[in-house]
């Protein structure tokens, strides 16, 4: 994993943990056949792809909002 992908992609989310689960949901969905959203390259590993479908606005995230009032508390 690209050190600077993953400093890109925590300007777009940056709770670390948050940004953690979405990668590696990201990353079992291509390890099961998923398509990727972007076009890639022979090098890119899967994790390198989830980040930069997340750099380039291809992968969004939803958070519950009862999440975020119980996170606020």
């Amino acid at each position: 994993m690209k050190a600077e992908l993953v400093e890109q992609a925590s300007k777009i989310i940056p709770e670390p943990q948050l940004l953690i689960n979405v990668v590696s949901r990201r990353v079992a969905q291509l390890n099961s056949g998923r398509a990727p959203l972007i076009p890639t390259t022979p090098h890119m590993g899967n994790a390198n792809i989830a980040l930069t479908e997340i750099i380039e606005g291809k992968l969004v995230y939803h958070v519950p909002s009862d999440t975020l009032q119980e996170a606020a508390q």
